[in-house]
């Protein structure tokens, strides 16, 4: 047995730790940036706006790319495209500005999670998916945990623009890695044949349909993911765009000390989203139906949810900071498994182009909930009716889950 499969994983670990290391750079040092860039509440919302707008419109094209050209080509083109649009963020003299770099960063990395999922699909059996997915997903938490010192140190020796060409530079030195390493399970010459056959060994996957962009769209599972999508993305966008101005305006964190806090924060993500995809994973080997326990797990994370809400009555920081702790990894541990749902049902050819219409749904939640509408609710009225109403969208989500995907089973014919 060769363990291949485990290297690829690293490479999307990684990759998606880059992803959300380019993204938050702007978030972290969004105090800084807006003595020199001026960014009232509603403006930084509107920035944050146009990223999740071109994330949203690059996820249409993305997954259908990626499923048409291979999860090497695509996974390719996708880092290239945001590397260098995070870089550009340096060049930025205004907020208009900066905001066409940050739609340009939307969508290249809207190539990511439908590019990711779908290597997933291709080299691990379904047992091992969720925890495949949450470990690479973890990538994002890594990211925002590591980010906040380093990026405010490196703002202290380098200054902000110096901060976003640093970062882009890890995209190419993976690109690199990934051109000269990545082939698919089949033709990969250091994969044994025994690995191959653990690979493929879901039975109902040896004859699957060959489902398109267009065909996925008359699935009720592919709206029910969608949907899903829709309605917990934003929560997690709204931490991560909002999160260290809450921590600066309303605890009165210093940004060093905001820097020390938010890497709390998202280690317990981290946590979040291994956990989750083992949860499900070790229920599967404990002879469960594969939809009870997938739904069991994303019910645990759901239900958490509204409790982590109370971070907008805590009295001090710190316990804000434990219920906001709580808010991410419960998100990552429903992410993980809500993911892993798309190659549960669906043909690995077309898993890139489903991941790519949630994630589209999901962007288009984030515009609404994670940037215009909270620039203009705590502009008026603060920060506690937004963190309480989105306390409850994973509950909801959760009821359309069940609904529209029911028993997850897998599509074998169009």
């Amino acid at each position: 047995m060769s363990y291949v499969r485990w290297w690829t994983l690293a490479l999307l670990f990684f990759a998606t730790t880059i992803n959300y290391l380019d993204r938050i750079v702007l978030s972290v040092l969004a105090p800084v940036i807006r003595q020199d860039i001026h960014m009232p509440e509603k403006v930084y919302g509107y920035v944050t706006a146009a990223f999740s707008f071109a994330y949203m419109i690059g996820f249409l094209g993305a997954g259908k790319f990626i499923d048409h050209f291979g999860t090497r080509i695509g996974y390719a083109v996708a880092i290239t495209w945001w590397t260098i649009a995070a870089a550009c963020h340096a060049l930025a003299r205004s907020a208009l500005s900066l905001g066409f770099w940050r739609a340009m960063l939307g969508l290249g990395e809207a190539g990511n999670f439908p590019a990711a999922i779908k290597a997933v699909a291709e080299w691990f059996p379904k047992k091992d998916r969720a925890l495949a997915t949450g470990i690479f997903n973890a990538g994002t938490n890594v990211a925002a945990m590591i980010g906040p010192p380093v990026l405010v140190w490196m703002n202290a020796h380098f200054g902000w623009r110096g901060c976003f060409f640093i970062t882009a530079s890890l995209g190419f030195v993976w690109l690199a890695l990934w051109l000269l390493t990545y082939r698919p399970p089949d033709r990969h010459p250091r994969v044994t044949p025994a690995e191959l056959a653990y690979i493929r060994s879901d039975p109902d996957e040896a004859r699957e349909p060959d489902i398109g962009w267009k065909a996925a769209l008359r699935y009720r599972e592919t709206w029910g993911f969608a949907l899903a999508k829709f309605l917990t993305d934003p929560v997690w966008w709204f931490y991560l765009w909002w999160l260290p101005l809450y921590l600066t305006d309303i605890r009165h964190l210093t940004l060093a000390q905001t820097g020390w806090a938010l890497p709390v924060v998202y280690l317990m993500a981290d946590v979040g989203s291994v956990g989750g995809g083992w949860i499900s994973g070790f229920l599967i080997r404990r002879g469960w139906p594969l939809s009870k326990a997938r739904k069991t797990a994303m019910a645990i994370s759901a239900f958490a949810m509204p409790i982590a809400a109370t971070a907008a009555f805590m009295p001090n920081a710190v316990l804000a900071i434990a219920m906001v702790s709580l808010a991410t990894a419960s998100h990552q541990g429903w992410s993980a498994n809500l993911f892993t749902t798309v190659s549960d049902v669906f043909p690995k050819r077309a898993v890139a182009s489903v991941v790519g219409i949630g994630g589209c749904a999901g962007a288009l939640g984030g515009v609404l909930f994670s940037s215009i509408i909270p620039g203009y609710i705590i502009s008026a009225f603060g920060y506690k009716p937004v963190i309480v109403t989105l306390g409850f969208f994973h509950m909801t989500a959760l009821l359309i889950v069940h609904r529209l995907m029911g028993r997850m089973q897998k599509i074998q014919s169009v």
